[in-house]
């Protein structure tokens, strides 16, 4: 389902009056709250907790990806009534395993999930919203300008085409490919012991299972799946973390990525109330096959 597309700076619905100015510091962009400290309508109690003072942005971006972004096509016309619990608030809670500041990659962004919930969060952080389709480009233009996230910036390309000449400490992907894909496609935009960051469903395990000679090819090391924000949302993020290393790998289709340069010490990764899951990889416990 799409739409022609048009501007998205739309007025804000008659009585509020949030902004999207970025502080000059802190640990969020943030915004005016909403008045007298309520909580905007379908936004649960958790999204104060996560958001804090950068909810009044949050609101503003949950406008967007509700209004444009479905008519637009980006998300399905259902995903309207759960857009807190299953996409902001999920995507929210990553931000306490990506280590500031940095350089990210947000791969395959789409409408920016993850992507733009982390510039939002982590001021600090310089994001790098890839995507090759245009309409989604343009949307996320759009957004980055409406919500005034000056740390973030919009590039169009495919992750292939993109290995060796855009790279970060820091890669996410959200409902991007199965792992066995998607680990190439990450390290050939992660810099030598960058990190990647995969939003995954209830199958992580199981997906880490079946792309393990895939991983071991490419080099990848201290592969866990962790629950991000468990205990603060429910349910908890389910992400797959690894780290790139040294050994020379193929995105598929593609060129070299990877390389022989020593993997810097750099800096400790941030864990924050993450928890890894006793049935992930290094347990060797099996899951079913769920949804990424």
């Amino acid at each position: 389902m799409s739409a022609p597309d048009g501007p998205l700076a739309a007025p804000l619905p008659a009585g509020r009056s949030w902004t999207a100015a970025g502080p000059p510091s802190g640990d969020s962009h943030s915004g005016d709250s909403p008045s007298g400290g309520e909580l905007p309508p379908g936004a649960p109690p958790a999204a104060a907790e996560i958001f804090g003072p950068a909810l009044g942005v949050a609101v503003r971006y949950a406008e967007l990806l509700a209004g444009p972004g479905v008519e637009r096509g980006l998300l399905g016309p259902a995903e309207a009534a759960r857009l807190w619990d299953r996409h902001l608030l999920n995507c929210g809670v990553v931000a306490e395993l990506v280590p500031s500041p940095c350089s990210l990659i947000d791969l395959g962004s789409g409408a920016g999930l993850p992507g733009i919930v982390l510039a939002i969060l982590l001021p600090a952080v310089s994001v790098t919203l890839l995507e090759p389709m245009a309409r989604r480009v343009a949307f996320l233009t759009e957004c980055v300008q409406i919500l005034g996230l000056g740390n973030a910036e919009v590039r169009r390309g495919r992750a292939e085409e993109m290995a060796g000449r855009l790279s970060a400490d820091v890669v996410t992907a959200r409902a991007v490919a199965p792992m066995y894909k998607l680990a190439g496609l990450a390290i050939g935009l992660a810099n030598p012991g960058g990190v990647v960051l995969a939003i995954k469903g209830a199958g992580a395990a199981a997906e880490v299972s079946r792309a393990r000679p895939v991983l071991n090819r490419l080099g990848a090391r201290d592969v866990e799946v962790l629950h991000a924000g468990s205990g603060r949302v429910n349910p908890a993020a389910t992400v797959i973390r690894f780290t790139a290393g040294q050994v020379r790998g193929k995105v598929p289709g593609r060129g070299v990525v990877g390389g022989d340069e020593p993997v810097p010490s750099g800096r400790r990764l941030a864990r924050g109330s993450a928890v890894r899951s006793r049935g992930g990889p290094r347990g060797g416990a099996r899951s079913r096959r769920g949804r990424g």
